[in-house]
């Protein structure tokens, strides 16, 4: 875990981070006290000699014994953009998690700008994190001295945004046993209301009484019922000011699939306790709004359940009606998100009264083998709001691609029973978007395909193994620009 630090004072650090640009160390603003003028000359004799690698992400160790420091890390940060910078520091952010905790470390690296100090806060909290339950890990806490020119918002925005990104994280990776629905909410509501946000957790008798049909399908073979987590996030607003815009971030939240009487087979079933991350990005979202009181109503619905095998759950040939009044006929129990993302969707626009929806899902497997691991596929029936999310995703490097909504594969929806049916066929990422669709109208609308960046079997530049928190924010950084925050 890593926690970060402007000091008062720039004391000496048993560890320091400079930066590399190109063949040129990045040494002007650092203070004497921070990496005096013999360990600086140690580290332009070294980058002479050997001439590192200034490619963002690569990382050059210049041992200085019996010096304090006694260690100093050369980073290279590419050109030193926001992009770069993130890498960069996510890199500096793992080896610092492996110090000894004993270390003192101070980063010295110039990042004057608002988007450049956020992306190296970012990168540095990200790099940090590290998640396991075995019986003898530990999570040392590393405290970071951040020394340079640093814009102290960007840097605070950043930081806030990571540790939502982290939180998402844990959900994501937290083992089923443990994240059951009925969890899920509880620990939306431990983490959300000190921040400013009201939770309600709506259970299966609610849910019944209301008509949410699709939630309790979906949730109807599981011990564990299905639950309705609606987090939101009112600023306070002066009398007589413009009504604040109305954000509804809806998230899956699939909390295990075993893909339900169409059984997934063993390997295919082996990662789907991370089936909830786009819920789990929903809710970072929101906390990320409610910590930075941006001047935005945002409200966050996950609609949890465990798809199981039981006497009790829903069957191909079922008939389930929504909440909104259509009717679907179950083809296959393993397309199981869109039946809880329909009721979700319905219930936002019938009782919300948004002015954006966006949904977020580890929908389909066609979306990953279209764009692989590291890209997620979106859909949008409104040009405006596709343009804030391709910014938003370019500005947090969390990439996305927008895919058609060709409506002449709506008639492979057609059921004989029912309006629609939740097994269309190919394209399946199309014809899953094209299903969700007259659940939400004519509202702007978009909806975020995340099912192969949500996951990593390994960590990347920017993902870690397991649940990344992929989503969670490129929808704070859009909540951000609708609110007019830079």
């Amino acid at each position: 875990m890593i926690l970060l630090q402007i000091p008062e004072r720039r004391d000496a650090a048993d560890v320091v981070a400079i930066g590399l640009i190109g063949t040129e160390l990045q040494l002007h603003e650092v203070s004497t006290t921070v990496l005096p003028v013999a360990a600086a000359e140690a580290c332009a004799q070294y980058v002479s000699a050997e001439q590192p690698d200034s490619e963002a992400g690569a990382l050059h160790t210049v041992t200085l014994p019996g010096a304090v420091p006694a260690t100093v890390l050369i980073a290279g940060l590419g050109d030193g953009g926001p992009d770069d910078l993130r890498v960069a520091a996510v890199a500096l952010g793992r080896r610092i998690e492996r110090l000894p905790e004993s270390r003192s470390v101070c980063v010295a690296i110039d990042a004057p700008s608002p988007q450049q100090s956020r992306a190296l806060a970012e990168g540095l909290v990200l790099g940090g994190y590290q998640y396991s339950l075995a019986s003898d890990a530990s999570e040392p806490l590393h405290q970071i001295d951040l020394v340079g020119n640093l814009d102290r918002a960007g840097l605070t925005a950043g930081d806030e945004a990571a540790d939502a990104a982290g939180w998402a994280r844990d959900l994501g990776n937290t083992p089923a046993n443990d994240l059951t629905p009925a969890r899920l909410g509880e620990l939306a509501e431990q983490q959300l209301t000190p921040a400013g946000c009201k939770v309600t957790v709506y259970d299966p008798a609610w849910l019944a009484d209301q008509g949410f049909g699709g939630m309790l399908a979906v949730g109807g073979g599981a011990a564990a019922g299905p639950r309705l987590i609606e987090a939101s996030y009112r600023p306070r607003r002066k009398s007589g000011t413009p009504r604040l815009p109305h954000v509804v971030l809806v998230g899956k939240g699939i909390t295990f699939d075993s893909g339900g009487l169409n059984l997934k087979p063993a390997e295919g079933m082996r990662n789907m306790h991370t089936d909830m991350c786009g819920g789990a990005a929903v809710l970072g979202a929101i906390q990320y709004a409610a910590m930075q009181k941006l001047p935005i109503t945002v409200t966050a619905l996950v609609p949890a359940a465990e798809n199981a095998v039981s006497g009790t759950a829903m069957r191909p040939s079922d008939v389930i009606t929504h909440y909104s009044g259509r009717t679907t006929e179950v083809g296959n129990t393993d397309a199981e998100g869109r039946l809880v993302l329909a009721d979700a969707i319905g219930y936002a626009v019938s009782r919300l009264k948004p002015d954006v929806l966006i949904d977020i899902a580890t929908l389909t497997g066609a979306m990953r083998i279209a764009l692989g691991t590291e890209t997620a596929g979106y859909f949008a029936n409104d040009d405006d709001l596709a343009g804030r999310l391709e910014a938003a995703a370019a500005e947090t490097g969390e990439p996305i691609w927008r895919m058609p909504l060709e409506h002449r594969y709506a008639k492979q929806l057609k059921s004989p029973v029912a309006d629609a049916r939740n097994n269309p066929g190919i394209p399946g990422a199309i014809t899953a978007a094209l299903f969700l669709q007259p659940f939400v109208g004519e509202l702007p609308w978009a909806h975020l395909d995340i099912a192969g960046p949500a996951r990593a079997a390994e960590d990347g530049p920017l993902l870690c193994r397991g649940a990344t928190g992929f989503g969670t924010r490129l929808l704070a950084r859009y909540l951000e620009a609708t609110a007019g925050v830079l």
